[in-house]
């Protein structure tokens, strides 16, 4: 039975984690206030240079020359006159790179920390159950895989009891086959901690699947923060504009056939998608890219398409290169976002405009779930 890795105290979902972060330096300058929930994952998106990192390492303690206020579940950890120094802070950090210790073995990397908050053996077996790391305790850790060491990483992290644990783009080092390894088990570890995780990252996909709460930063300045699911899926937000814009959805796995085709249900209605490890059951979050819909003003259904959706054009704006963004609103009350990414020829072709209904055209095989 799958148990929750409790942290020191209990959550309350009215506690917060409250920064207020001044750094100056020759070619940067952050300069950032957050009021953050204590409870979920909280992420830092933005590009290299952002900012990310040092309040992770703010935080911690690890930045000397910072200025301001840290203020976690009411405790201050840093302020004008008070500055906790970092080995006093409930943190667990987990790196881009492992940072394991080489010369000992998994187990013992495990337990480097956890000697000294006594634990118990009950919460070191769970935890080495969460991440999967019975068959690896007495490897050393050159024998290990990228994405085994940042496993290791994390379960060392959470065996300290931190108050918080702070994930600084822990799968960037990684090929692809690791990163989604290891991201399966971020998102299981998310849903049976009670520990607040903030997680730093430039890459889309590990933002939609973990964020619960969302930071937008740029050039040391928080740009947008809020409700995951309500930042991703504004159109007023630099996230729709890029490349890969998109919307996420809330779904639950209803069926799954012999091929690996799922039946989903969504705000959005009834979805097929593709994917593989998932139970009937099972909560997902499922990113639709804008570049996977496409729209008609008729509904075919001699077509390979499998999710059709009736929908309402809400906006339409212009993006780069010859294309337009079109906003839709899907759904039992059409107030589910959906984004279309066409060319301006299209659009004027079918004559998209405010109001007009459509069908929107998705894929199964482009929801990867």
């Amino acid at each position: 039975m799958t148990q929750r890795i409790q942290s020191v105290q209990p959550e309350s979902v009215n506690e917060r984690i409250e920064l207020s972060l001044r750094l100056r330096r020759a070619n940067f300058d952050l300069d950032v206030s957050l009021n953050i929930p204590a409870h979920g994952t909280t992420v830092l998106f933005g590009p290299s240079g952002a900012g990310k990192t040092s309040i992770l390492r703010a935080i911690a303690g690890l930045e000397p020359e910072v200025r301001g206020d840290v203020c976690v579940k009411g405790r201050i950890w840093q302020s004008a006159d008070i500055f906790v120094p970092p080995h006093a802070r409930r943190v667990g950090f987990v790196f881009q790179h492992s940072a394991l210790l080489p010369h000992l073995s998994v187990e013992q990397n495990l337990r480097y920390g956890f000697t000294r908050v006594q634990g118990t053996e009950l919460e070191f077996r769970e935890c080495v159950e969460q991440l999967d790391l019975q068959a690896l305790m007495h490897r050393k850790i050159a024998q290990l895989s990228g994405g085994e060491r940042q496993r290791v990483a994390m379960g060392r992290a959470l065996l300290t009891r931190p108050e918080v644990l702070l994930m600084d783009e822990p799968l960037a080092a990684l090929d692809t086959g690791r990163r989604t390894e290891v991201l399966g088990y971020l998102e299981r570890l998310k849903q049976v901690t009670s520990i607040p995780m903030i997680y730093v990252t430039h890459s889309v996909d590990e933002m939609s699947r973990l964020a619960d709460h969302l930071v937008l930063m740029k050039d040391g300045r928080v740009r947008q923060a809020g409700s995951a699911l309500e930042v991703m899926n504004s159109p007023d937000v630099p996230l729709a504009l890029r490349d890969d814009a998109g919307v996420v959805v809330m779904a639950r796995v209803n069926r799954v056939d012999d091929h690996g085709l799922f039946m989903l249900s969504s705000d959005l209605g009834e979805l097929y998608a593709q994917g593989a490890g998932h139970q009937v059951g099972d909560h997902l979050r499922v990113r639709i890219h804008a570049r996977d819909v496409s729209v008609s003003l008729s509904e075919h259904r001699d077509s390979s398409v499998l999710n059709i959706l009736p929908a309402t054009v809400k906006s339409i704006r212009q993006i780069v290169s010859g294309q337009v963004l079109v906003e839709l609103g899907a759904g039992a009350n059409q107030d589910q976002a959906l984004f279309v990414r066409i060319s301006h020829a299209s659009a004027m072709r079918l004559q998209i405009k405010e109001g007009l209904r459509v069908w929107a055209q998705i894929k199964a095989v482009a929801l990867l779930a």
